[in-house]
């Protein structure tokens, strides 16, 4: 891995507040122009990281499970949409359905996804690296940079990028 992924996640922590208005400034006219940088940068990432290798995200947040992705995913393991909520999910502070628990329970011990093929949109999308997203929710971006060492990295290769 690259020295900048090198303790990412103590880094990520430290940088917290100078992050914070990186994606403030971001927000402004200032900061237009910065998201045609993210696909390279996300590829960048990708071909450094292996998601296998981390599974952050799977062990400590929890995608929403939107009606669609209820469907989707109690259809592909055989069970009732009634069934399935009940056994998996949890209405968030939002009136979001999320895993009851933490990892999630389609994580397998060798971080591979149970139901990968019909995953919730948020984890097809996730970690937003490569869209507007990323700028869009600076809060997000910011525990997103603590959670998935290619969040960090796209950050601290922005910086460097756009000057920051």
């Amino acid at each position: 891995m690259s020295d900048l992924l090198s303790d990412w996640e103590k880094k990520a922590r430290e940088q917290q507040k100078s992050n914070k208005q990186f994606l403030q400034k971001m927000q402004t006219k200032k900061g237009k122009g910065a998201e045609r940088h993210l696909p390279e940068l996300h590829e960048e990432a990708f071909s450094k990281i292996d998601c296998l290798q981390c599974a952050g995200c799977c062990k400590t947040i929890s995608p929403r499970f939107k009606t669609p992705d209820i469907k989707k995913v109690s259809r592909f393991l055989g069970l009732r949409e009634s069934v399935f909520i009940d056994t998996y999910l949890r209405l968030d502070e939002d009136g979001d359905y999320v895993v009851k628990r933490s990892p999630c329970p389609f994580l397998g011990a060798d971080n591979y996804c149970s139901i990968y093929e019909v995953r919730p949109g948020d984890c097809r999308n996730y970690p937003y690296t490569d869209s507007g997203e990323f700028f869009k929710r600076p809060n997000t971006t910011l525990l997103n940079a603590t959670i998935c060492p290619a969040v960090y990295y796209v950050l601290e290769r922005l910086k460097t990028v756009i000057g920051g």
